[in-house]
């Protein structure tokens, strides 16, 4: 099966390594670190993947294993790539990045990523997505990724082909 997402001999990039933080593959090893960054940031987090979308209201840890273990396999099979953000020494879930595709005509990936509330105003936000635009630019294939919500308002966005 041929995946436009993912050219045929891509090689999907690990993560990335910081001073402030690892990036790395989100599997369901990292259940109990993501489920305390997002359930610490309920409020925090309502709207990022578009303001109709009321993730993470109600998540139950038991669906958030159902979650990681979904973004797990997509990853294995390069159909989306879910990276978790952790601190350097691996205590303590700070966000996720999800690269995914998209079915907007312009561009060849969307990406979202978040930060826990705690972090807010660290200025983890502003050097995370410094960090993966550039990751993205300069590691991957994708010519044209979007960032709804960033970049792009959510309104804008959703009127897009």
């Amino acid at each position: 099966m041929k995946n436009s997402f993912v050219p045929k001999n891509a090689i999907v990039p690990k993560g990335i390594n910081t001073e402030m933080y690892n990036v790395r593959m989100l599997t369901v090893n990292d259940l109990i670190k993501d489920y305390d960054a997002v359930m610490s940031s309920t409020n925090h987090l309502k709207g990022v993947f578009g303001p109709n979308d009321d993730w993470p209201t109600g998540l139950t840890i038991e669906e958030n294993l159902i979650d990681l273990g979904w973004h797990q396999k997509e990853f294995e099979i390069k159909s989306s790539f879910a990276f978790t953000v952790m601190s350097t020494d691996e205590s303590k879930c700070l966000g996720c990045i999800y690269i995914n595709p998209t079915s907007k005509l312009s561009f060849d990936a969307e990406t979202i990523l978040w930060i826990r509330e705690s972090e807010a105003l660290t200025g983890l936000d502003a050097n995370l997505f410094a960090t993966v635009k550039k990751w993205i630019k300069t590691d991957w294939w994708f010519t044209k990724v979007a960032f709804p919500g960033r970049e792009i308002t959510w309104e804008n966005w959703e009127r897009l082909p």
